[in-house]
């Protein structure tokens, strides 16, 4: 199987991205991938499979396969919707100049020179609308161009009938079809900028990945020379250096040196960070103070901001439960209105007086005016300006659907150790029983930590890093319990919570207990801090109605001491992982819940929650059970996550209201001939105009007060 992946030209609503996933499917592609937003094509192909005849046929649809080129391609007359609209301007306006009130060019109203500047319009038209259409139809799934390529073949064959039969003006609607393909030209033009302008957020992130490194090389003198390449061209190991100024190229380490390092493109905090040896810069951040020398740690797709590209576009071809009533109509809109133009020229000319000519340009407004995208461009427009605004300011949502069910969350659910508190721990005390030695009882405590990732065991094998270790015979974690191991005599220790302390006797309120073979050697007390954050945000959920809960695996005295400081409305502690799953079971029965831990030890309940939330480490982002990801390592934008899930379910709601009542009033209202004789002009405009209104209405979720 060979993996595809193509920039497609000319798709600008869910319709066109339907019309090329059918035809894919028609042609053996399982599951093909097609995002208009992104105008990308994914899909694996099976090696038999023709690929220059599956790139014909979505050309054939009206649309342009790009591939996977480097360079832009070269632009060609009349390649794009901007240039066919100022051509077909060019032919219009002498046809349209002389009907205006006061204007007196009778030598431009005789059927025969309107038919001389229609013609090239109509060519142009049917270039693209028409070769479109008919494919479409031929392949069954018909596509909002076979509206406007009727409406514009009906005009125009009927005005060429009369041209040649020599029945004069009354029979001459040239200026219909010159009108109605510059104008949807122009519509497509327009929505064309609009759309792309709600991808702006994501594309600043793109901009991020590109920028020039200085690498650093040796002679063979080893002395240093240094000299520009793209950073695409970095490998892992590379060794660059940054100046103030200067974008950092890949997601490296810091060699030598130290910096203030702006973060905003990735985690969306503007205050520079301080940064020094050994401590990670994220590609695609800024040195705002400092010069450092770093070798690279990731390139490519591997590095965080390639992750986060990677989900934002993942997540914009979700389909959130909203659009698929959408979806449902937009499958059958193009038929239903055909049916309806044919019953409004039936029905004008059957059951009015108005005459065969005026029947067929009410018809010809109704298919013009009529706009599928519309409800197509409804929801992906609003998810593309709510996952972009997101990503901008370090909160990342792995799909659509997220977005859509923050409106229902009732209550959250807080891990506490490295949630609610720093996770930054520092050595308290420790004590060991009589007889033990002190190096030996560090040399075990640290011999047992340094193999968990959990931020106390973390901060106990720093702080005695030093100590030489002992080499296990078998080690294992046992999650919500600590660390046991055996060494090569047969001897079994623990690191551990009071849990593992069985039937032994021991002052309990301590962090970690050291054990040998059921007895214990001593324990140990960290100290950390709750985050500067986390009343604010408490105070500020319980104002919108949020219930807060505390659910931990810590003991309840300090479960309940760092939930009173908060005010959380209930607590829960000393929870094993297992009992943290059963106990979000229950409370998402009882409400929808979104549950806020480090995305490591409480994957299981990330997952089990309405939704989960991380606060990991960016560089952990790729192996994250949560569906939401809150980069800057703290809690300051939950609020403001929530608060965009509703806005942008909100701006949904507005979009798809728009998009059916424009279609349930302008439909009619085109049928009744209400729109006057330059009925299909003002359809054609109007459409156009429709999908720019959701695209604006949707751009304004860039501005709206989330908390």
């Amino acid at each position: 199987m060979e993996k595809i992946e193509w920039k497609v030209d000319g798709m600008s609503c869910t319709n066109c991205a339907l019309s090329i996933h059918k035809y894919l499917q028609s042609n053996g592609i399982v599951e093909p991938k097609v995002s208009f937003m992104e105008g990308e094509v994914q899909f694996e192909m099976p090696s038999a499979t023709n690929k220059e005849k599956l790139i014909k046929g979505i050309q054939n649809l009206g649309y342009k396969v790009r591939g996977q080129e480097e360079a832009p391609p070269a632009k060609k007359w009349l390649d794009n919707n901007r240039d066919r609209a100022f051509f077909c301007l060019l032919f219009a306006l002498p046809i349209l100049i002389p009907m205006l009130p006061g204007i007196h060019w009778h030598f431009m109203m005789q059927p025969l020179v309107q038919l001389i500047f229609t013609t090239p319009i109509f060519i142009v038209g049917m270039g693209y609308f028409g070769k479109s259409a008919w494919f479409s139809i031929t392949k069954g799934i018909p596509n909002m161009n076979v509206l406007v390529a009727i409406g514009a073949i009906a005009s125009f064959g009927y005005s060429l009938y009369g041209t040649i039969a020599g029945l004069g003006e009354a029979f001459a609607y040239y200026e219909t079809t010159a009108t109605i393909i510059t104008l949807v030209f122009f519509g497509n033009y327009l929505e064309d900028a609009s759309v792309q302008s709600t991808q702006r957020a994501l594309k600043d992130l793109v901009k991020a990945q590109k920028v020039m490194a200085n690498m650093i090389v040796f002679d063979d003198q080893h002395k240093e020379i240094i000299f520009n390449v793209e950073s695409n061209t970095l490998k892992v190991g590379d060794l660059v250096l940054i100046n103030a100024g200067e974008t950092i190229p890949m997601d490296s380490k810091i060699l030598w040196g130290e910096a203030s390092v702006n973060e905003s493109i990735v985690t969306g905090e503007s205050v520079p960070v301080f940064r020094k040896a050994n401590d990670l810069l994220l590609g695609g951040s800024t040195i705002d103070n400092g010069t450092v020398k770093a070798y690279v740690t990731a390139v490519g797709d591997d590095t965080v901001l390639a992750n986060i590209l990677k989900m934002v576009k993942a997540a914009q071809g979700e389909k959130p439960p909203v659009q698929i009533l959408a979806d449902k109509i937009s499958a059958v809109f193009v038929p239903l209105v055909l049916g309806i133009a044919l019953m409004t020229l039936l029905g004008n000319y059957f059951f009015t007086e108005i005459g065969f000519g005026q029947s067929l340009l009410r018809a010809i407004a109704v298919l013009v005016i009529s706009c599928p995208c519309a409800m197509g461009l409804a929801t992906p427009a609003a998810i593309a300006v709510g996952l972009g605004r997101g990503a901008r300011n370090g909160v990342l949502f792995k799909n659509a659907k997220s977005l859509e069910t923050f409106k229902d969350i009732k209550q959250v659910v807080f891990d506490k150790t490295g949630t609610l508190t720093t996770g930054h721990f520092d050595l308290a005390n420790f004590k060991m029983q009589e007889g033990i030695a002190e190096d030996h009882f560090k040399m075990i405590a640290y011999s047992l930590e340094k193999y968990s990732n959990h931020p106390i065991a973390k901060c106990i094998s720093t702080h005695w890093k030093n100590t030489e270790a002992i080499k296990w015979q078998h080690i294992e974690e046992i999650k919500g319990m600590g660390i046991k191991a055996t060494d090569k005599e047969g001897n079994i220790y623990w690191a551990g919570s009071f849990k593992t302390l069985g039937n032994l006797k021991a002052e309990d309120g301590h962090n970690v207990y050291i054990q040998k073979n059921d007895q214990l050697l001593g324990w140990i007390d960290v100290n950390d801090q709750i985050r500067i954050e986390a009343k604010e945000i408490i105070d500020t959920l319980h104002q919108q109605g949020v219930h807060t809960v505390l659910l931990s695996g810590d003991r309840k005295e300090k479960c309940e001491q760092v939930g009173k400081a908060l005010g959380i409305q209930e607590i829960i502690a000393e929870q094993s992982p297992a009992d943290k799953l059963n106990k979000l079971d229950e409370l998402t029965k009882i409400s929808p819940t979104a549950m806020v831990g480090d995305g490591i030890n409480d994957a299981p309940a990330l997952a089990k929650a309405t939704i989960g939330i991380s606060l990991s480490n960016a560089s952990h982002i790729a192996i994250q059970s949560a569906q939401v990801i809150l980069m800057n390592q703290g809690l300051k934008n939950l609020p403001m996550a929530l608060g965009l899930g509703r806005r942008t379910y909100e701006t949904i709601k507005e979009n798809l209201i728009w998009a059916f009542s424009y279609n349930i009033i302008a439909i009619p209202v085109a049928a009744l001939g209400l729109l006057g004789t330059w009925g299909p002009t003002y359809g054609a405009l109007i459409m156009g105009l429709s999908d720019v209104v959701l695209a604006i209405n949707s751009l304004r979720l860039f501005k709206k007060k989330l908390v």
